[in-house]
């Protein structure tokens, strides 16, 4: 073998292996840190691994995944469930409500196993906004596998208007957790490359949260809509906790009233888009079943 396939084969290992290492860096360094084994010799080996992956994950998104996306995106409309996927915006946002769900119901079982491990009621908070987030997608969810998207305007606003005053509610729960990080110090910690990890996915989420937010506005469906300002607000409170997260790794040199400070300022704008998306939907549901109520009733006068 000529020492330019070697080169190829370690620097282009297959995606499976990719995806392998990544796996084990992302659950090995946490432990390491947080077991303490930071100084122990075989460590290094580890970081020198993790440095590794690292190259090849980021040589795979910059060099080999843009060839792919191509053939990629013509096998998945080639695929009738693909592209109906890529073409049906309703079929999309069913499907995506399955997704939603399944990740608020992993994030509810994850904090309350942080709240049995670390025995602290920072995770229960969580635990309860999670869940309440998850009942939401469930009615909407059950909404649109019973009656669809399109078809019943008047049952689509209703809907949107209980998951938006649910959402409203929501956000004293929002302001409790935000309380717990002020004054009892309570917030996430990701330890080595973790935190990079999940950084990334968080800002991906909130822009993602964003644009889609923006895009479906064209369909003028109310569950549409509420679906993408819950996915917002789920992302919004990622990223508060991500920046939790930056103080306790990053924050030694920042003193504790600056970091409480924008804590608060953080958590203050979280709250009030939360209120103000939920506000909005609530106040253009109301208008428009007071809408469809007068004109049915004038068609019944007639």
């Amino acid at each position: 073998m000529e020492r330019n396939d070697i080169w190829k084969k370690l620097l282009f290992p297959p995606l499976w292996l990719v995806l392998l290492l990544s796996l084990l860096c992302a659950v090995g360094l946490p432990v390491i840190f947080v077991k303490g084994f930071t100084e122990h010799p075989l460590v290094y080996g580890f970081y020198a691994l993790a440095f590794y992956t690292v190259c090849v994950l980021s040589l795979y998104c910059a060099v080999v995944l843009p060839k792919k996306y191509k053939s990629i995106k013509e096998k998945v409309y080639a695929n009738p469930i693909g592209h109906r996927y890529m073409t049906d915006a309703a079929f999309r946002t069913h499907v995506s409500l399955y997704g939603t769900l399944g990740v608020n119901l992993l994030y509810v079982a994850l904090n309350i196993v942080s709240w049995r491990l670390y025995d602290t009621l920072w995770f229960v908070v969580l635990a309860v906004y999670y869940v309440i987030l998850a009942v939401m997608r469930f009615l909407l969810l059950r909404y649109v596998r019973g009656r669809g998207l399109g078809t019943d305007r008047l049952g689509e606003l209703k809907r949107a208007r209980l998951c938006s005053c649910v959402l409203l509610l929501l956000n004293f729960v929002l302001t409790g957790a935000v309380m717990m990080i002020l004054y009892q110090d309570k917030g996430f910690e990701y330890h080595g490359i973790l935190i990079y990890a999940m950084a990334a996915y968080t800002f991906y989420i909130t822009v993602y949260a964003i644009t889609a937010l923006v895009r479906y506005r064209k369909y003028r469906s109310p569950i549409m809509t509420v679906s993408k300002i819950i996915s917002l607000c789920a992302a919004l409170v990622s990223m508060l906790a991500l920046e939790t997260a930056m103080f306790a790794q990053f924050g030694g040199d920042m003193s504790a009233e600056t970091q409480r400070l924008m804590i608060a300022l953080t958590g203050a704008g979280v709250s009030i888009v939360v209120i103000a998306l939920s506000a909005f939907m609530i106040v253009r549901s109301v208008k428009e079943i007071k809408e469809i109520n007068e004109s049915g009733r004038e068609k019944r006068d007639i």
